[in-house]
């Protein structure tokens, strides 16, 4: 299975957005104290790179 670079950005993008919605959900639901929003930030931020990423496809 040979992959090129947008290959690679793209298996890139939807494994960050899977790991973004798990910490979103974790936030959400296990952790409601103020840990709850840290995890929230940093899934929100993994939906920033997952972004980018999805946006370089096609421009590497």
């Amino acid at each position: 299975m040979a992959l090129n670079k947008n290959g690679v950005l793209g298996w890139a993008t939807l494994i960050m957005i899977i790991i973004g919605l798990g910490l979103i959900a974790l936030g959400a639901f296990k952790y409601s104290e103020v840990a709850g929003y840290g995890f929230a930030a940093v899934g929100v931020g993994f939906f920033a790179i997952a972004w980018v990423f999805n946006a370089l496809k096609g421009r590497v």
